[in-house]
């Protein structure tokens, strides 16, 4: 499966003329590890945002289902930035194969280059401020309103966030690839597996909890303030999985700063969507998973030239020392 080495500035341009968007020739790419994203603009005075797929990352069906969720979310009037529909261009030289209802997933057809990509509205806005109270509660609202929808059926083809998928099979991963250098491999494996078994059984503990279709990445960094409120830019994890995974990673700060801040960000969840609050108890196995998850991320990925560039210091001692230290400590609090 090819990577992104063909796609230069006239192969995106390219691309978006097979769907009927011919850029004036100006584009810029935005910041993406995982995708290739461009800001385009359009002869007819558009700009619009076009995201090529990592190839062999998702199936088809898994992207679907991400688009059909944005579109349910939109048409639920929840903010989120959702894919356009698409049509091949007449007598475009570029075969191109549509998928979705609407179709919303493009591929090129040329042996050559066969990327996946979906354009979307441009949408500006701004970091929220998350120190306060008001912007809390107001993403919580957001939030409530989102796993409203999510609630409704669960994904078919996406992952669940579980132990499983995000814990044992991200690990093994980074022991069979010998990406923990000697002799942090023994200290790391320990530590992980210890850390591992304390996240399944904080899981094991709630059976029977809810299971929604997610966000799945609710960092701050995907949600974008406007003056009409929060909306998010980016479902490309989209999942199954507990309520609290696109809760935890707003919480920033010391322990009584945190708990000011969940306060007020389930005040706002409640009025749309009730949260089960034994929920909590997974906080800190999320981030457990989180944390191992990352650093198979970016191993996967190492023969992408970004990821050594964004990344000098993975298969450094010292950064496996750090993340052995770091799993030490939430070992730590998860026995709490």
């Amino acid at each position: 499966m090819p990577g992104y080495s063909e796609l230069d500035p006239g192969a995106v341009l390219e691309a978006l003329d097979a769907v009927g968007l011919r850029g004036d020739g100006r584009l810029l790419q935005l910041n993406s590890y995982e995708n290739r994203v461009f800001q385009v603009f359009l002869e007819d005075g558009d700009v619009v945002v076009a995201k090529f797929y990592r190839p062999g990352r998702w199936t088809d069906a898994q992207i679907l289902e991400e688009h059909a969720f944005a579109l349910e979310l939109a048409q639920a009037e929840v903010p989120v930035i959702a894919p356009r529909g698409l049509q091949p261009a007449p007598d475009t030289p570029v075969p191109v194969a549509l998928a979705g209802d609407p179709p919303t997933l493009a591929t090129l057809g040329t042996a050559a280059a066969p990327h996946r990509f979906a354009v979307s509205d441009r949408s500006a806005g701004r970091a929220p401020e998350l120190e306060d109270p008001l912007v809390m509660e107001w993403l919580g609202r957001f939030l409530g309103r989102l796993h409203a929808v999510g609630a409704t059926a669960p994904f078919q083809h996406r992952r669940t966030m579980d132990v499983a998928t995000f814990g044992t099979a991200a690990r093994q991963r980074l022991l069979d690839g010998r990406f923990v250098p000697e002799p942090q491999d023994v200290l790391w494996a320990a530590a992980s597996e210890q850390a591992l078994v304390l996240a399944q059984q904080a899981f094991d503990r709630l059976p029977g909890a809810r299971q929604l279709r997610l966000h799945g990445d609710c960092h701050p960094g995907n949600i974008l303030w406007r003056d009409e409120g929060p909306h998010v830019v980016d479902l490309d994890d989209a999942c199954n999985g507990p309520a609290v995974q696109d809760l935890w990673m707003l919480l920033s700060g010391d322990r009584p700063t945190m708990s000011m801040q969940l306060e007020s960000l389930l005040e706002g969840y409640e009025s749309f969507m009730r949260f089960d609050r034994r929920e909590l108890t997974l906080i800190e196995p999320l981030r457990t998973l989180r944390m191992i998850h990352h650093s198979a991320w970016i191993a996967e990925r190492w023969e992408d030239p970004a990821f050594p560039a964004a990344f000098p210091w993975f298969g450094t001692a010292a950064y496996w020392q750090q993340q052995t230290q770091q799993l030490r400590e939430q070992i730590e609090a998860m026995g709490e």
